[in-house]
């Protein structure tokens, strides 16, 4: 946001033409007062001063409603999407904040942009491009770790007709050749952790052996959510995910594939669905016991 500043008198208690909610600039301008110095504002000059942070409200829901209205009367922002545990039926705790993205039609055309990445205790702000927009999460950008926020993530203003709609779709779910990739990569991965943990195991490396192990539960995941063209949960949506959008077989069920993560993995990777030998299999099984 650029203001114009006013010249001031040098004797005066604070420079004239400050907007009051420059509070971050305020220490700057009372120390330019003291001893009648003269502004270190001259006469018109142009600065920047930082947009305003969302006003809190009562509750989380008043500050996130008085939000989406001042976002809404700004016409340079496209779309509104929120996400988090709020989109989550049955998740969200006293502790939750609101998630929200807000999608600009270009960052110069509005002072919201300045809000990139601010978070407070009723919200968590997200502001980027509608460009930026389109390729987050997908593969190859440096935010493809966010894609789950994605997959249930609601709509709460949409400027372009369902435009920022269809770009959320193309995020809930994995395309085939997408998710074929996908599979292939995390299986190698899961492989050679794997391995890593069972050599440890056999060399006497025990601790190390469980680490290894413990690194090859994301592969895993990774995989079985693939193979469905799913996006792997975050781990504190997982028991959410099996339990309301099951991924058809009992064996990934919630109550079937959870305990298998609880134990020590040494009795986690005897289990059949882990690709290792049966002599493997039973060494570190001999180990577990």
């Amino acid at each position: 946001m650029r203001t114009l500043r006013l010249p001031s008198d040098p004797c005066s208690d604070l420079p004239r033409g400050v907007p009051d909610a420059a509070e971050a600039n305020r220490s700057v301008l009372e120390s330019a007062a003291v001893g009648c110095r003269p502004s270190p504002f001259p006469l018109g000059e142009i600065i920047d001063t930082p947009a305003l942070p969302p006003a809190s409200g009562d509750t989380p829901e008043a500050t996130l409603a008085a939000f989406v209205a001042r976002a809404t009367a700004d016409p340079a922002v496209l779309g509104l999407v929120l996400s988090g545990s709020q989109v989550h039926d049955g998740m969200p705790t006293v502790h939750s904040d609101h998630d929200l993205h807000v999608v600009l039609r270009d960052r110069d055309a509005s002072p919201l942009s300045e809000l990139d990445r601010f978070r407070s205790v009723h919200v968590d702000l997200v502001v980027i491009t509608l460009a930026e927009f389109r390729r987050r999460g997908l593969p190859g950008d440096p935010a493809a770790f966010s894609r789950y926020s994605y997959v249930h993530a609601r709509v709460l203003l949409d400027r372009l007709g369902g435009g920022i709609a269809a770009v959320l779709d193309r995020k809930r779910t994995l395309h085939p050749d997408e998710a074929r990739t996908a599979t292939a990569g995390y299986l190698d991965a899961y492989v050679n952790q794997t391995y890593r943990s069972l050599k440890s195991y056999r060399d006497g490396h025990d601790a190390m052996g469980h680490l290894d192990a413990a690194e090859s539960v994301p592969y895993a995941l990774e995989i079985l959510f693939a193979l469905h063209r799913r996006v792997r949960p975050y781990n504190k949506y997982l028991r959410w995910e099996l339990q309301r959008r099951p991924l058809g077989d009992d064996r990934w069920s919630a109550g079937r594939l959870l305990p298998v993560l609880r134990p020590s993995w040494p009795t986690a990777i005897r289990t059949p669905s882990a690709p290792c030998s049966a002599t493997s299999r039973g060494r570190a099984g001999r180990r577990a016991r």
